[in-house]
């Protein structure tokens, strides 16, 4: 009986932390899940394909260059590529300004910057670059009606010593909560990782989103149909809240979100998720 009780708790540790292929969300499948360093891949992550080959890229508080942390540049978020253009976002906490950071397809790097509208939250949380590159969508923190769009900076707006203009938002149909990343599946749907502490918005907290345009980005508004595809996966050692933070859609069609533990387990089982779709 002993050694029946012993096996049986062993099975049971394996059922709850394994990343066994299941349905998480809607039309998504988990296929996976690895490590998410707090401190340099705990902002968020993206995937650059280049002739050379594939890059995987994150962000963390440990990957803020110090020119640019000096500068007052204090926090990175979730950033974004297409067709090799790879940005960053930056903040800071003074309302001077947003910064993007852009690396082009040939490794060159450039800093772009945006001062905020009068309406504008301050909160620059993740860069979701269009599939032609030729518009970049930023967030704000908190709960928002909409999204908002301007030209790619280094292809539409390549000036870096200019402003960096808002060009038109994504007005959401129904309003969405804390999103930590956005990226595009195909030019007229985005998936979003909702930090949602609160539940009340989707039924659900840490939700999946997924936005559908009623048109490609084009500089003018559009309208955004926000769908929640359920809860992304809470498992940890540790119980408590969990921080949703950024979101990649790689062109082999594999998205990742990364999941930060609750307490101390943030350093040790903090993970990448991976989905495919079902």
């Amino acid at each position: 009986m002993r050694r029946t009780g012993i096996v049986l708790a062993i099975a049971a540790l394996v059922a709850v932390f394994s990343p066994a292929a299941a349905q998480a969300v809607t039309g998504w499948t988990t296929v996976g899940s690895d490590n998410a360093r707090p401190l340099d891949e705990g902002q968020g992550l993206a995937t650059i394909e280049r002739p050379s080959g594939t890059i995987y890229r994150y962000t963390g508080i440990a990957t803020v260059p110090v020119n640019l942390s000096s500068q007052g540049w204090n926090h990175v978020g979730d950033p974004g590529s297409a067709q090799g253009w790879y940005v960053e976002p930056y903040q800071r906490d003074d309302r001077g300004a947003k910064l993007f950071r852009v690396e082009s397809p040939n490794g060159t790097w450039a800093n772009y910057t945006h001062t905020l509208e009068s309406w504008e939250a301050n909160n620059n949380s993740f860069a979701a670059v269009t599939p032609d590159a030729r518009w970049m969508v930023a967030g704000e923190w908190g709960t928002m009606d909409r999204l908002l769009v301007h030209p790619m900076p280094g292809v539409a707006h390549t000036n870096p010593s200019a402003n960096l203009p808002y060009a038109s938002a994504i007005r959401l149909d129904k309003p969405v909560r804390d999103i930590q990343g956005c990226d595009f599946l195909t030019a007229t749907r985005l998936l979003c990782a909702s930090d949602d502490p609160e539940g009340s918005l989707f039924g659900t907290t840490k939700p999946l989103l997924q936005v559908d345009l009623s048109g490609a980005l084009s500089g003018s508004d559009v309208t955004g149909r926000v769908t929640s595809l359920g809860q992304l996966p809470l498992k940890s050692t540790c119980s408590g809240n969990f921080e949703t933070e950024g979101i990649d859609v790689a062109a082999d069609g594999t998205l990742r979100v990364v999941m930060l533990s609750p307490s101390w387990c943030v350093a040790f089982d903090s993970k990448t998720w991976r989905f495919r779709k079902a």
